[in-house]
């Protein structure tokens, strides 16, 4: 069974920081794209990173520029989200979704592969 199943949610502080984790089983993201995307309560869902299978391209959402870095382990099998100075309006469901069919990483669906999503809230 393909699943991919995010780790490392929470409450952190303004300004603080928080890895996400995206671990992948019954497959191997090698042959992916990988992207992470949050919900807010009450607001669509954006997409905030993805790295290509390659992990030689990288997209950020403007909002999360410089303070957010994607990576991958292949080792692993596993994708991160570096969340650096968190501020509030980061607070969402954060999810990690995979895609085979594109050559590079989009901020956009289709995505085949989704988890169930990790919960980010940043608060004093």
């Amino acid at each position: 069974q393909l699943q991919l199943v995010e780790s490392g949610g929470g409450l952190v502080q303004p300004g603080g920081s928080m890895r996400l984790s995206c671990a992948a089983s019954g497959f191997s993201l090698d042959y992916y794209n990988i992207a992470w995307f949050r919900q807010a309560p009450g607001k669509e869902r954006e997409g905030v990173s993805c790295i290509s299978r390659s992990g030689g391209n990288t997209n950020y959402a403007d909002s999360v520029k410089g303070r957010f870095t994607i990576s991958r382990d292949a080792a692993k099998n596993t994708v991160y989200l570096q969340m650096n100075n968190l501020k509030p309006e980061d607070t969402a469901v954060y999810y990690c979704a995979a895609d085979r069919l594109r050559t590079l990483c989009r901020l956009w669906p289709p995505y085949q592969y989704w988890g169930q999503g990790t919960p980010v809230t940043v608060s004093s």
